[in-house]
Parts: C-alpha cells; sequence; structure tokens
C-alpha cells in the first residue's frame, strides 16, 4: 500500500491526524526502523510508546501501545506513518540477510539455541514453526495472558492502559500457517477466556480489549471450522462458546452467542455435504 497523506488519511480522524503532524514536526519519533514492509519506532507522549506498522498490508495494520481506544489509528501510529511519506527508510532486511549468510553454522545455532532458552514466547513460536507439539495447554496459556493483566497494572485491581497481545495472535498465526488448526485454536481459546474473564477490569481502553477479543473469537471459529474434527468436538466447542454466553462478560455475550451460531450451522453444513 503506497504512504501518503492521503492513505494515511483513511486510517485515522482528522483531529489524530492534525495530533499525528505535529509529534512528527516535535521530532517526537525517538527510533525508527524499516525491515522488509514492517516499520517498527519508540514515539515520545506521554511516555514513549511502542509501535508498529505494515507499510505491505492493507490500512498498514496498526499496532501501538499506548493507551488510544478511539476510532481508527492513534497519533503515534500516524507519525510514523508520515515519517515515511518523503523517505521510507532504509530496508535493514539485506543487512538482516548479509548477516545470516555470513554467520558460522554453529555460532548461528548456539545464538538461536540461547535466545530460545531465555524467550519464552519466541521458544513457542519456534515450536509452532518446525513442528513440535505446543508446549502449554489451554489452562497454561490462559495463566500466561492472565498474568499481563495482573502485571501491567499491579497495584490496583482496573487496567487502565492497552495490554500488548502481539505474542499470542503471532503464535495463533504460526500454527495457521502450518495448517495446525487445533493449536491455533487453543491459543485463541485461551485469550477468549482471559479477556472474558478480565474484561470487567478495563476502564477507559474497551475499545481495545474488545477488538483483541473480537479477533480471538473469529480466530477461534475459523480454526475450528478448518479443523477435521467428529462430532463431539464439534459439539464441545459450540458448547464452549454458548456455556460463555450465559456465564461470562454480560457486554460479550451476543458476541458469543452469534459466534456459537456461525460456528454450528458452517458445522452442520459441512457434515451435510
Amino acid at each position: 500500500m503506497d504512504v501518503t497523506e492521503g492513505t494515511v488519511r483513511k486510517i485515522c480522524t482528522d483531529a489524530v491526524f492534525e495530533r499525528g503532524e505535529r509529534y512528527l514536526a516535535e521530532d517526537r519519533i525517538l527510533d525508527i526502523h524499516r525491515v522488509d514492509t514492517t516499520v517498527t519506532a519508540v514515539v515520545n507522549g506521554n511516555r514513549q510508546y511502542d509501535a508498529r506498522v505494515d507499510l505491505a498490508a492493507d490500512g498498514f495494520d496498526p499496532w501501538c501501545d499506548c493507551p488510544y481506544d478511539g476510532p481508527g489509528a492513534c497519533k503515534h501510529v500516524v507519525s510514523v506513518l508520515l515519517r515515511c511519506v518523503d523517505d521510507c527508510l532504509p530496508d535493514e532486511g539485506d543487512r538482516l540477510d548479509a548477516a545470516l549468510e555470513a554467520a558460522d553454522a554453529d555460532d548461528l545455532r548456539d545464538f538461536l539455541r540461547e535466545a530460545l532458552a531465555t524467550d519464552v514466547a519466541l521458544r513457542e513460536r519456534f515450536f509452532a514453526r518446525f513442528g513440535e507439539s505446543p508446549t502449554r495447554s489451554v489452562h497454561e496459556l490462559r495463566d500466561a495472558i492472565d498474568r499481563q493483566f495482573e502485571e501491567t497494572n499491579p497495584d490496583y485491581f482496573v487496567v487502565f492502559e492497552p495490554i500488548d497481545f502481539s505474542e499470542w495472535f503471532d503464535l495463533a498465526g504460526e500454527y495457521r500457517d502450518q495448517g495446525r488448526y487445533a493449536s491455533a485454536a487453543a491459543v485463541y481459546r485461551a485469550l477468549i477466556e482471559s479477556l472474558d474473564g478480565n474484561m470487567e477490569r478495563v476502564d477507559g481502553t474497551y475499545d481495545h480489549f474488545s477488538q483483541a477479543f473480537k479477533r480471538a473469537l473469529d480466530g477461534y471459529v475459523d480454526c475450528v471450522t478448518a479443523e477435521d474434527i467428529d462430532v463431539d468436538e464439534a459439539a464441545d466447542a459450540v458448547a464452549f462458546l454458548r456455556d460463555r454466553a450465559v456465564s461470562g462478560t454480560p457486554l460479550l455475550s451476543e458476541h458469543f452467542e452469534r459466534a456459537a451460531t456461525k460456528l454450528e450451522e458452517t458445522l452442520t453444513e459441512r457434515r451435510e455435504h
């Protein structure tokens, strides 16, 4: 997708666009890098925020860990995109490829193993990519996601700022790319359960968490539908959604009910054909 002022305006409000322009003019972008089509940056606002865009994606697939919960992209993302309008930044992908080509295989293996030993999220994606079975159950995955809620604001029950769930969506995406839909569904289910269970804690950034919930719910339904499951497994998946519609957060009950109906109809149609 071409990065122009016009395409940037399409993903944000006029007010946010103006603030993004001001942030760019005030040199608030502290650190910015591009690898292939992905641009990551640190933008100075009330504190330093991490922002990320994909220049090739429709709508640029914006992400930022700021508390903005209004329509469209935030001013931090807009400032980063506007930075790319006239100067799309040097692509560090070639440098990365060259370093990989030049690296000794044993040294590279040692480096990778050390990174995998200390980074749980990276290790999970590695297992997903290279055919290992999931190392954590739905319950364990949910516990890890729940800890993010606890650690975000440890002194208060209420969560005031967005939480970055990208490692979980990336992990689910890795499983989906490998055609391992049951494993991806487990990650989505853990996200659904955690978000549903913690939604009452959210204050001021509801849209952020609501969008993450809907994305996880859609992913769960898609993966259960794509997986070759028997009648009992299908019934369990539908029952999970219907149970949540009754016992979960009231604001999310309609989403659960619609997802259960869609899943049931899709699975029934598939069996009939």
